[in-house]
């Protein structure tokens, strides 16, 4: 099976690291969208189908704060998985994305490990 990610950063250079750390994962991989900020993301997810959204808290124009509360007015987090990848670790942002219903909130720096084994968790299958 093959999965679609979006991944929402700010930085091209951590885009780039997930983006790398999906490919070689183990993970069907259908195609995977960028966006660099929450503006751009919700109108990948408009037009595209997404099985796991990578988001970070902290960009320009539209944080991922405001873009997870935006899917969750529209059910996105019903259907939807997000996982927040942000600097801000916080115990108050982490306790109210996940109250927000993300799967899981990694803190920067992260490694390739911790990516790949909630891949796994969230969609499935064998991390060996």
């Amino acid at each position: 099976m093959a999965f679609n990610f979006l991944i929402v950063d700010d930085s091209s250079t951590a885009r780039m690291i997930i983006k790398k750390i999906i490919g070689i994962s183990k993970v069907g991989v259908g195609g995977i969208y960028e966006a660099e900020n929450g503006q751009e993301g919700l109108k990948i997810l408009d037009k595209e189908w997404i099985d796991l959204v990578f988001a970070d808290i902290n960009m320009p124009v539209m944080s991922g704060h405001e873009m997870i509360k935006t899917m969750s007015k529209h059910g996105l987090l019903k259907k939807m998985p997000v996982v927040i990848i942000s600097s801000d670790g916080s115990e108050i942002m982490v306790e109210e994305m996940m109250a927000a219903g993300v799967k899981a909130y990694l803190r920067k720096p992260f490694t390739p490990e911790t990516i790949k084994k909630i891949l796994f968790e969230i969609l499935g299958g064998s991390n060996e």
